[in-house]
């Protein structure tokens, strides 16, 4: 995990074309200026998500992969959600352990006469 908090980049909404290689550069910029491996994207204010939106997300995540780091959002509302799940984005959502982490507090335990995986 992060030693900082890490920063925080507000989505405006609707974001055109013209402005995602600005926001892409500010992603790579706050990884670089923070030291940090994640930038949290508040998107919140993206309005109702569609393609564009799954678009500028994907673009700020592999920006992010390209600069040693992660995306990782905050306050996605459930149609957000539900439209990353359909095109099968996994993006790192606030309040969720990150992929291949355990829980904290979370031991898996082996019962005796288990089948081996």
């Amino acid at each position: 995990m992060d030693a900082e908090e890490p920063p925080v980049l507000v989505l405006p909404g609707p974001v055109g074309r013209a402005e995602v290689p600005v926001l892409c550069a500010a992603v790579r910029a706050a990884l670089e200026r923070t030291g940090t491996r994640t930038v949290v994207c508040d998107v919140r204010g993206l309005g109702p998500p569609g393609l564009a939106e799954v678009d500028l997300l994907a673009r700020l995540e592999l920006t992010a992969r390209r600069a040693g780091g992660r995306i990782r959002l905050r306050a996605p509302g459930p149609a957000l959600r539900a439209l990353l799940a359909l095109t099968g984005l996994r993006f790192q959502m606030e309040g969720q352990t990150e992929e291949r982490e355990p829980a904290p507090g979370v031991e898996e335990a082996v019962e005796t006469g288990d089948p081996a995986p």
